[in-house]
């Protein structure tokens, strides 16, 4: 398997997403291969708790114009991980 840091690439910062961080659901960008089983063993091991669930969503890619020119951003995935009631990923948490 590869290191966790090649699977979880980022947490996504965003008000809906720090607003699910009370339920117990963090959001992450993680590599375009990675499965469900390889996102929970990589959050599993590098943060130390308990993931319940992990849904997965497919980003498309944006369209991007440079003058008469168009040509497509590239498309990512992204991870919503819950994880088991009452833990948290002390990390990401800033109060």
């Amino acid at each position: 398997m590869r290191p966790a840091h090649e699977i979880i690439l980022r947490p996504v910062v965003t008000e809906k997403s720090v607003l699910a961080r009370t339920r117990s659901r963090y959001t992450f960008k993680v590599a375009k291969d990675a499965s469900k089983p390889v996102i929970t063993q990589a959050i599993e091991e590098f943060f130390k708790v308990n993931v319940l669930s992990v849904h997965t969503i497919a980003v498309p890619g944006k369209r991007r114009r440079h003058g008469r020119h168009v040509g497509m951003g590239s498309g990512w995935k992204k991870a919503v991980v819950t994880l088991k009631a009452g833990q948290k990923i002390e990390m990401l948490e800033a109060e």
